[in-house]
């Protein structure tokens, strides 16, 4: 078995995930008419993909949000042909979507070095223009952040997750007895003793209807798209989010948890999914966990506990259920250790479909 060592997390203060820039390609130079003489293009400006960088210290650095490209120089005697004017580039974190502001995708950085440009530099004058320059692009974009990790923690409020991290780890999040204490994502990172690093997202607790925008909505669901992995956690005994709510049953708990993220984004069900089970320290624990299991692997028999626009289309199969206590520390390291076996069976398995396709490309010169 894997030796387990501590866990680390990073907790995000002031988390910017979303970011509206100003950005304006830089104009071209003045042609030279008697000589036939062209000016030089405007420069570009251009979103870089870059290691450690946050939206937050975009945003710090440049608080007018204004980016423009060099302007390009006229052209003279000197130089007939004017020089391109520099391009500008906004170094931005790696897993940024650049939309426009209507929300249409303009593309994806998921590795450091990608590169895109977003305003072009205007031409310089020419004998085409009557050796008139143009003007670079303007445009409003906005640079949309997705955390990518390996695992993403998916919970009501109040389910454990903090706790559940602070058990694994030495981190300190902010925990209290009542919801919505993860109001900004967390990332950290899983150090096991083969150097292997497991990176897991705590992300704000869900409520029902958050597909539809309700407390964090969109906000949380967007991060989830980027995980490898589910990590649904649900508290033994049930959950109530407030006294007027309805109260849910752990099973309630994982079909409604399924429902939100089908509604969202059909696709986000079908990424492997492990299920702890949390606060195994409770009276009736034991019992109700037997009760969950049993539910689980007949959920057909038991949707008629939900309202009917509340039930998934489809069930998740869980590649393990792990009962923890996070105040206790009970099954803590299984928890550890079976996170460490699901997403190393999953690379094997990437790693053989990609020889395989490699061998299936020779086989085809």
């Amino acid at each position: 078995m894997v030796q387990l060592s501590r866990i680390c997390f990073r907790k995000y203060g002031n988390f910017v995930d979303n970011l509206r820039l100003y950005v304006r390609g830089g104009g071209g130079g003045m042609g030279l008419p008697r000589l036939g003489g062209i000016g030089g293009k405007g420069g570009d400006v251009w979103v870089v993909a870059t290691k450690n960088m946050a939206l937050k210290r975009i945003k710090d650095k440049y608080p007018h949000k204004r980016f423009v490209g060099g302007a390009g120089a006229n052209s003279s005697v000197r130089a007939l042909k004017g020089e391109r004017g520099t391009d500008k580039e906004v170094l931005a974190p790696v897993g940024i979507t650049v939309t426009t502001d209507d929300g249409k995708i303009v593309g994806d950085l998921n590795t450091e070095g990608d590169r895109l440009m977003v305003a072009k530099g205007g031409p310089g004058g020419s004998f085409r223009s009557a050796f008139e320059p143009s003007k670079g692009q303007i445009k409003h974009i906005r640079l949309d952040l997705k955390l990518i990790a390996d695992l993403g923690l998916v919970g009501f409020p109040n389910a454990g997750k903090s706790s559940l991290l602070t058990a694994m780890s030495n981190a300190t999040p902010q925990i209290a007895d009542y919801a919505f204490t993860t109001l900004k994502p967390e990332i950290g990172k899983l150090m096991y003793e083969d150097y292997k690093q497991i990176s897991v997202a705590d992300l704000p607790g869900l409520i029902e209807g958050a597909h539809i925008n309700k407390g964090m909505g969109h906000k949380f669901l967007k991060h989830v798209e980027r995980t490898k992995q589910l990590l649904f956690v649900v508290d033994v005994c049930g959950f109530q989010l407030a006294s007027k709510t309805e109260f849910r049953t752990p099973f309630e708990a994982v079909q409604l948890l399924t429902k939100e993220l089908e509604l969202y984004k059909e696709e986000l069900v079908l990424k492997p999914a492990l299920l702890v089970v949390n606060k195994m320290d409770l009276p009736d624990a034991e019992d109700n966990l037997a009760e969950l299991k049993e539910q689980l692997q007949n959920p057909d028999e038991f949707s008629h506990l939900l309202p009917e626009n509340m039930i998934p289309k489809s069930c998740i199969t869980f590649r393990h259920i792990v009962p923890v206590s996070a105040s206790t520390g009970f099954g803590v390291d299984r928890l550890k250790w079976c996170i460490r076996e699901s997403l190393d069976e999953d690379a094997a398995m990437a790693t053989k479909d990609i020889h395989q396709d490699r061998l299936q490309a020779l086989r085809g010169h």
